[in-house]
């Protein structure tokens, strides 16, 4: 059967997630908390900046502030006048994540050309951006 992009981007982004999970929750982590480290990565940041940083997948507000304080008590990231950083050991469990998710992307890719990959990713981006301008006003 024919299946509209619909049905397989939920599809992907189902086992994305669950794929994701699985690695992280060995780990001691949750997907938001890797997305957290994910963007103190690229230097500290405030709460909001991280939020802002995040979108569309970012869900703010009791959840977020749960997370990051686990990632201050389990001594991933410490909170310097108002901003988030990666501690040393932050950085080390982001490079462990960031090894284990470059060898799985290589797997999910497999007989996948760059060409191709590229294109596809083209593609999704531009019918997301259209579906954002169609949207409610």
């Amino acid at each position: 059967m024919n299946r509209p992009i619909g049905y397989w981007v939920k599809r992907l982004d189902a086992a994305l997630e669950s794929l994701l999970d699985s690695s992280l929750s060995r780990l001691g982590l949750s997907i938001r908390q890797w997305r957290v480290l994910n963007v103190l990565r690229s230097g500290p940041a405030s709460p909001a900046e991280i939020e802002d940083t995040l979108r569309p997948s970012a869900t703010g507000g009791a959840a977020q502030q749960h997370d990051m304080a686990g990632l201050v008590r389990n001594n991933l990231v410490f909170l310097l006048d108002g901003r988030l950083a990666l501690t040393d050991a932050g950085l080390a469990l982001h490079a462990e994540v960031s090894g284990l998710f470059e060898d799985t992307a290589r797997e999910l890719t497999a007989g996948i050309g760059t060409d191709e990959y590229a294109t596809a990713v083209s593609v999704l981006e531009r019918m997301s951006n259209n579906a954002d301008r169609l949207g409610p006003p």
